[in-house]
C-alpha cells in the first residue's frame, strides 16, 4: 500500500489528518510535519490495531488558531 497523509479541513477551522501504509511511529514524524506547517497541536490522536503491524493507519485530530487576519 503508497503511504498517504489524508488532511481534511473542516468549515469550523479543525484538521483532521489521517496517516495510511506507515509503519510504526513513522506516522508520528508527518503529523508532526503537519502540525509544523499549521502551526498546530494535536488535541486527540489514536492509533488502530494496524500500528505495531506491517501496515499503519492512524488518525489525529489538529486544530489551528488563525493569526494573520486571512480568512
Amino acid at each position: 500500500m503508497a503511504k498517504q497523509l489524508v488532511v481534511r479541513l473542516r468549515a469550523d477551522g479543525t484538521v483532521d489528518a489521517e496517516t495510511i501504509g506507515m509503519h510504526g511511529p513513522e506516522c508520528l514524524d508527518h503529523i508532526e510535519a503537519l502540525e509544523a506547517l499549521l502551526d498546530a497541536e494535536t488535541v486527540s490522536s489514536r492509533f488502530t490495531e494496524e500500528y505495531t503491524s506491517t501496515a499503519v493507519h492512524g488518525a489525529t485530530r489538529l486544530e489551528a488558531e488563525q493569526t494573520d487576519g486571512a480568512p
